[in-house]
């Protein structure tokens, strides 16, 4: 067998998709779908098992890397079916090299590999949560933000409680998911929602979907009052700023570092500047968006709140999944419009296509925190 890097087979496979492969699953469509999919894979198949050749590649890197995919899911950054549908496009991928004689067996299709994957969603109602449970939660967190205790408008505490309100009722007003509204550490392309997503005339929302592409979601009245409310304490400098900012301060100030030597200052401009202020106040003197909330913090979150409102199911919280519950299920989601990307990125987004022969860069390295 050719020693041949995934890398390179990537290339080679996402451009035969492009222009129509009679072997496999489609053509542009979804070579566009798979190509951030397969990157992801490689990076971390050699980031963490050392491996950048496919004849290395063995049924025990491929259970590693569906075991990663199944802990993703429990921390609710990713859907089972999510999971399913990632680890179907590289087992296709890989298909397509055995047709090729590039390797022999195709080792994401071993038992020992599929394995470790989630249990697929069931199609059944899951009354975990209840929405009585859901209602509770979410009267508490209105009760928090609004009570006599709440404090004056503009006061941290005043933003926190109506931050925390704005997030548990996006959840259970909308049809957006939790990996949708928020920043997703090891995906480059999911950075969290913001204000210019927002539609409140329409009452939609632009979130990047399940299919990669840009799509508007269905935000309920409660929603975008608990929004419009919040802005007006948050009072984001601009558009891009997220919906819900993380207040991890170290992903804060190394965000207003990053760009403010963007914008041409030294290092000993930016230290001086952030001795004299701290990294938040520059983040709004300067216009720099920070980073949005984790899913790992968004959980958190939640999870305190359940234990305040005590609401709970055997000692477990409400996740976000359980928040949104189950009557967006089914609701009909439209494309963002023409005008918009259909892609949301970043200014180093490596899901550029490979036919415009532009070089990918690798994940974002920033280990995960918790924000809440």
């Amino acid at each position: 067998m050719t020693d041949v890097q995934i890398d390179d087979a990537i290339d080679v496979y996402l451009t035969r998709k492009a222009v129509g492969d009679p072997d496999g699953p489609g053509a542009g469509a979804y070579a566009a779908n798979a190509e951030s999919i397969l990157r992801r894979f490689a990076d971390w198949i050699e980031r963490e098992c050392r491996v950048t050749a496919l004849a290395a590649l063995e049924p025990t890197h491929l259970r590693a890397y569906a075991t990663d995919l199944h802990e993703r899911t429990d921390r609710g950054e990713y859907t089972a079916s999510s999971v399913h549908t990632y680890y179907a496009v590289v087992r296709a991928f890989l298909s397509w090299c055995v047709r090729g004689g590039i390797v022999p067996t195709n080792p994401a299709a071993s038992d020992v590999a599929e394995s470790a994957l989630p249990a697929p969603e069931s199609t059944g109602d899951d009354d975990s949560w209840s929405p009585d449970r859901r209602r509770r939660l979410e009267a508490y967190a209105r009760e928090r933000a609004f009570g006599s205790d709440a404090g004056e408008d503009g006061t941290d505490e005043r933003r926190t409680r109506l931050r925390e309100y704005a997030l548990v009722a996006v959840l259970a007003h909308s049809g957006a998911r939790g990996a949708e509204l928020f920043r997703v550490p090891e995906d480059d392309r999911r950075t969290g929602a913001t204000w210019d997503d927002v539609d409140f005339y329409a009452g939609t929302l632009r979130v990047l979907g399940k299919s990669q592409r840009l799509e508007e979601v269905t935000v309920l009245g409660p929603a975008r009052t608990a929004l419009r409310r919040y802005r007006v304490v948050l009072d984001p400098p601009s558009n891009d700023w997220p919906l819900f900012p993380t207040r991890h301060a170290p992903s804060i100030a190394r965000r207003v570092r990053e760009s403010l030597h963007e914008r041409g200052h030294d290092d000993a401009e930016v230290e001086r500047l952030l001795e004299r202020h701290t990294a938040t106040e520059l983040a709004r003197e300067r216009a720099i968006a920070p980073p949005a909330i984790t899913t790992e913090g968004a959980r958190s979150v939640l999870k305190r709140l359940c234990e305040q409102a005590e609401v709970d199911v055997d000692g477990d919280y409400l996740t976000p999944r359980g928040v949104r519950g189950d009557r967006f299920a089914t609701t009909e989601r439209r494309e963002a419009t023409p005008a918009a990307p259909q892609l949301r990125t970043s200014s180093d987004d490596r899901s550029i296509a490979v036919l415009e022969d532009r070089p990918p860069i690798g994940p974002d390295p920033t280990p995960r925190e918790d924000d809440g």
